[in-house]
């Protein structure tokens, strides 16, 4: 089952909100995405689909209570079971699994499905949810790799109450209604005999337990939501759009399950210099004339820092030239890309009459043979008009 993102994070609102805020952040965005409005359009269906499931989640109390204390397997106990077809969301509404099909049916008892007692465990260890963070980095930020702090908010147990929900000096209770299972089965007579459904235990709300006595600080829900702030090292050669995990770091667990992880995407800033194609770098740098005629030694800037090259007599505007192992180191690798270096000649510009007649006077003792292009071009050139005379 694909990972949900997180119902508040849906709507665009803080865990806590009115329901005055939740309504109209909903209808905002139903308005937004409604497929009357975006026609063919398949995203805007989904992202109305899933606005619609967050505020059918936290519009109903009960639902919002469970989705705040277990997350989405609080309002869907096939949520990251691994469910197929037959699940409790499938197309035998009203059923846990094959076993129960069987259970209502023919009594129970010996058809290879479980011998019709099966109930999820309602104390069972429950993994904390993923949070998504995104981080802003400058190209040499994440060329060369550096420390930075995210900032983010996550829901870690009630120090109060140790996570059990309950006020200092008391404990949750097994529920009587359903004896701590958290599902109650439920017999009705059709014209095929008496079938047995199992639904979940309304006086716990699926939980098992009750707390008669909430703790104030988390409202009985055994964990409240802190803004954390993290140093994290921002691997060398990471790109832009690239995610990263910081194992633990998410929402922390219920019932003693661990907590989940939080996966940051990287976002890294257009760089003047510098452009990036897979490990390797390309910048241009503008020389002289001169610089080009003669030769000339040139400062090249490196991710690492300025270097010095020897550029050859007569090189042209556009030449390339590589500079080896210069380029962005590999991600978690030994090694690292090139950086490319094009050099552009730069005509120079509001010459005085001196040196206009130096250029001239420098033009005069020049030939074809000083110029290979130029010459090519006219031998081509003839070549065409012979033959439109042919």
């Amino acid at each position: 089952m694909p990972e949900k993102r997180d119902y508040y994070e849906v709507l665009g609102v803080q865990k806590g909100c009115s329901d005055d805020e939740l309504k109209k952040a909903y209808r905002k965005l139903a308005k937004q995405y409604h497929p009357d409005l975006n026609p063919g359009d398949k995203e805007a269906e989904t992202k109305f689909k899933e606005v619609n499931e967050a505020y059918e989640v936290l519009s109903d109390s009960d639902k919002r209570a469970r989705y705040d204390q277990f997350g989405h397997a609080g309002v869907d106990p096939s949520y990251g079971a691994g469910a197929g077809g037959f699940g409790s969301a499938g197309g035998f509404g009203g059923f846990d699994d094959l076993g129960d099909i069987f259970d209502s049916f023919f009594g129970g008892g010996g058809f290879g499905f479980g011998g019709g007692t099966r109930t999820r465990n309602p104390n069972a260890a429950i993994r904390g949810n993923n949070i998504r963070a995104t981080i802003s980095l400058s190209f040499l930020e994440a060329a060369k790799g550096c420390k930075k702090t995210i900032s983010f908010q996550r829901l870690e147990r009630c120090e109060s109450c140790s996570g059990s929900g309950a006020a200092k000096g008391s404990q949750p209770e097994t529920c009587s209604e359903c004896g701590g299972t958290g599902q109650v089965r439920v017999q009705q007579r059709t014209p095929f005999g008496v079938i047995q459904t199992t639904k979940t235990c309304t006086k716990c709300s699926g939980k098992g337990k009750v707390i008669k006595d909430p703790c104030k600080d988390c409202n009985g829900l055994g964990r409240v939501r802190h803004r954390r702030s993290l140093e994290v090292d921002i691997p060398a050669g990471i790109d832009h759009g690239q995610t990263f995990v910081l194992s633990g770091q998410g929402d922390h667990g219920i019932n003693g399950g661990p907590s989940g992880d939080i996966e940051v995407t990287v976002s890294v800033r257009r760089d003047t210099l510098f452009e990036r194609d897979g490990f390797d770098v390309y910048c241009e740098v503008p020389i002289t004339f001169i610089q080009a005629v003669l030769g000339d030694e040139i400062t090249v800037p490196t991710i690492d820092g300025k270097v010095k090259y020897t550029m050859p007599e007569g090189t042209q505007s556009g030449t390339r030239f590589r500079l080896r192992n210069k380029g962005i180191p590999y991600v978690n690798g030994r090694g690292r890309g090139d950086q490319y270096v094009t050099v552009s000649i730069e005509v120079p510009r509001n010459l005085n009459n001196r040196q206009k007649e130096t250029l001239r006077e420098f033009e005069k003792t020049t030939s074809d043979k000083n110029y290979e292009k130029r010459r090519g071009f006219f031998e081509k050139l003839k070549d065409a008009l012979r033959g439109e005379e042919n």
